[in-house]
């Protein structure tokens, strides 16, 4: 089963997600960006929706890049989940390897066709 980690300090958007992701998937869930990171190396999760701004020792874009540089995970697909909505912060999470940025609020439904879609085109290249 595709396994989605959700890092996101706010338990009310994790529950919103996770319901919004139905059966379909195994869903775990972090509330801090450490505990997020220590998920990701354990479990190696397909996906992680991951917001920006998080209490704790490591931001959501701090997680990204040691994901994108840890050649085990770098092939490990990530969305930002962000209330951070300038150009420039869509950039950055971009240059650093996001495969997506939501903005909130966000639409729940787009989110999860946004994830399905790029598991679906993800399915290759994570096996290369």
């Amino acid at each position: 089963m595709t396994t989605i980690l959700l890092v996101d300090d706010h338990s009310d958007i994790r529950r919103l997600i996770h319901i919004t992701l139905g059966k379909a998937f195994e869903v775990l869930e972090a509330e801090d960006g450490g505990t997020g990171l220590d998920i990701v190396r354990r479990r190696k999760p397909d996906l992680v929706v991951l917001d920006v701004m998080m209490p704790g020792e490591l931001d959501g874009l701090q997680v990204l890049d040691a994901i994108k540089s840890d050649p085990q995970l770098k092939r490990t697909h990530v969305i930002m989940v962000t209330a951070r909505g300038q150009v420039r912060d869509y950039e950055d999470g971009m240059s650093r390897g996001a495969a997506a940025y939501f903005i909130k609020p966000f639409s729940p439904l787009q989110l999860v066709a946004t994830i399905k879609d790029i598991l679906a085109r993800g399915c290759d290249d994570k096996k290369s």
